[in-house]
């Protein structure tokens, strides 16, 4: 066996170690922070719209850059919300938040260093260096014209293959996977940052409410709405930003991603969420409560 043979091998042992404890990590943070939209079925979400991305554009890619998605892809995908950080809370009825960048940050540092103790002198510092960026890729930031978050990573000319593929799978179920994915994952968000409301949901006692407790509906009611529109605005958002994110791919490559890959990114697509979610300041808490279908999430 050639000395090559045996780093390759060594390399996917290590990075197969590297991911069995990654998601034995993200298990810990499922549970105990009682998560909904960042649990195992997003990482398969994301792995399959990356996987797609690389699959549809390999040909126009630079055989490095093949070796480094092959090396790095999919440890970077199944590793990218291995931490889950929120802010405290002061108010019981109230949407819980992550500081922008606190969690990739930390799921950083205890990647690397898990890697530098298991896996020592197999990732190089390049390896290293990737794995840092594809992770930091995935940082959102909130534009306060667009009202709408968006990955200013994307911005870096010079950005890694790996975090360029990473960032676009891991907001793109609208583009690539249409309105009901990109629906399902708002809905998801919305349970897993705003914990009160599960219980009322499956109990059914948020159906009473409104004559129960009155000023806790309209509390609700608030948050749906707000939800609802940030649906709307990041629709917006996504479509507006997309040729200047796919920008630092390659000429056939852009075309490709925009044909067969993202191919509901378009007005039509947009104009249908807008016909659909309810961001009127009239709609209901029912109106509200049947967009969103949370009982169909709670049930699995």
């Amino acid at each position: 066996m050639s000395c090559d043979t045996q780093q390759s091998e060594k390399l996917t042992d290590c990075i197969n170690q590297v991911k069995a404890f990654s998601l034995q990590e993200f298990d810990r943070q499922i549970q105990s922070h009682q998560l909904y939209y960042h649990t195992r079925d997003h990482i398969a979400q994301v792995q399959r719209r990356s996987q797609f991305i690389f699959e549809v554009i390999r040909s126009d890619l630079t055989r490095d850059e093949v070796n480094q998605i092959d090396r790095l892809l999919d440890l970077c995908v199944v590793a990218h919300d291995m931490v889950q950080i929120f802010q405290a809370q002061s108010q019981p009825h109230a949407t819980r938040t992550r500081s922008s960048g606190v969690s990739e940050t930390a799921t950083i540092n205890h990647l690397l260093d898990y890697i530098d103790s298991v896996c020592s002198g197999t990732f190089t510092d390049v390896d290293r260096e990737i794995v840092r960026a594809a992770i930091t890729a995935t940082i959102c930031a909130y534009d306060p014209e667009q009202q709408a978050i968006y990955q200013p990573s994307l911005d870096q000319p010079n950005l890694p293959i790996v975090a360029r593929i990473l960032a676009l799978a891991d907001l793109g179920a609208l583009g690539i996977d249409g309105i009901e994915m990109y629906n399902r994952e708002g809905s998801l968000l919305f349970l897993e940052e705003n914990l009160d409301v599960v219980p009322l949901l499956t109990t059914g006692k948020i159906e009473q409410l409104e004559t129960t407790d009155p000023s806790l509906a309209e509390n609700i009611r608030q948050r749906l709405l707000k939800r609802s529109r940030f649906q709307v605005n990041l629709a917006k958002s996504r479509l507006a930003r997309f040729d200047h994110e796919i920008s630092g791919f390659p000429g056939n490559a852009i075309e490709k991603l925009c044909r067969e890959v993202f191919q509901y990114l378009n007005i039509e697509t947009v104009q249908e969420i807008e016909k659909i979610t309810p961001i009127s300041d009239r709609a209901s808490l029912k109106e509200l409560l049947k967009f969103f279908n949370f009982e169909q999430y709670l049930e699995s």
